[in-house]
């Protein structure tokens, strides 16, 4: 069985061939965009859907689901490289780097399959078990066993197997799909306004994202400067095949569903049920 579902792009434009041939490793061609969005509406949201179904609704529940509908309106930045070509995924898979509550484990990868397709409430709930689920943190623990003059060259075999060849290696207890299509990282946990994640070359990840600190700041409105609650999300993505009309698909459509959820996913009791 193949690790992901993937399909040759048949028609490759000239610069993204230039691109994929002029840079050979994900850290070099990465690009840095911010994008600033209204937060007013989506924290009153979040907390109408924790009165509504008693589950605690986050920026990175928020963001996650906003981004995986970015990739189903924007596929050609759902994709992986292999051999210099660019594969599109067939599913949307997307992932959150989530702090465990052993502050010694550190942070964890946590993947959400099909994510487009589920609510937001399937979508807090598959991204909580799979937080809580044992499997998950032990599926990470080869790294410890791996002596650290040979974790570059083992997470290259890895990403090589487990990408470029397209193997699935959960035989292994290696996570299949580890990672999906794109990261999220909520920084301002951490109380950082931004910061700009690394494109970690083996993960073969094109998008990380890390919002930020909600935080008071003057905005406009018909006319008048008043107080509003804004959110920067910090991105870091893949010029070898994406570029700013991607970039531009991507970041319109969080900006839409973010600052609106309410008309993007329904009422939080019609989202909550798992429209």
């Amino acid at each position: 069985m193949a690790h992901l579902e993937l399909r040759p792009k048949q028609r490759v434009s000239s610069f993204r061939k230039l691109a994929i041939g002029s840079w050979g490793a994900a850290y070099d061609p990465t690009v840095y965009g911010t994008l600033t969005v209204r937060m007013d509406r989506a924290l009153a949201y979040m907390d109408a859907f924790q009165r509504s179904t008693g589950l605690r609704l986050t920026v990175t529940h928020l963001v996650l689901k906003a981004l995986a509908e970015a990739l189903r309106r924007c596929p050609d930045a759902n994709a992986v490289l292999r051999f210099h070509r660019i594969y599109l995924r067939q599913r949307i898979t997307v992932s959150a780097l989530l702090r465990s509550a052993d502050a010694a484990s550190g942070w964890a990868p946590v993947r959400v399959v099909d994510a487009d397709r589920l609510g937001l409430r399937d979508l807090v709930l598959a991204l909580d078990a799979a937080h809580e689920d044992a499997r998950v943190r032990q599926g990470f623990r080869w790294v410890e066993k791996v002596p650290a003059p040979l974790m570059r060259l083992f997470t290259s075999g890895v990403s090589f197997l487990a990408v470029t060849l397209n193997l699935d290696l959960g035989r292994f207890g290696l996570p299949r799909d580890a990672f999906g299509a794109a990261v999220v990282t909520d920084v301002g946990e951490l109380g950082l306004d931004s910061a700009y994640l690394p494109l970690v070359p083996f993960t073969r990840v094109p998008v990380f994202l890390a919002p930020g600190a909600v935080r008071d700041t003057p905005v406009v409105e018909e006319g008048k400067v008043v107080v509003g609650k804004v959110m920067s999300l910090n991105a870091s993505i893949d010029h070898r095949f994406i570029d700013g009309f991607h970039a531009g698909v991507l970041a319109n459509t969080l900006k839409e569903l973010l600052e609106d959820p309410e008309a993007a996913f329904g009422p939080p009791d019609a989202a909550a049920s798992g429209g």
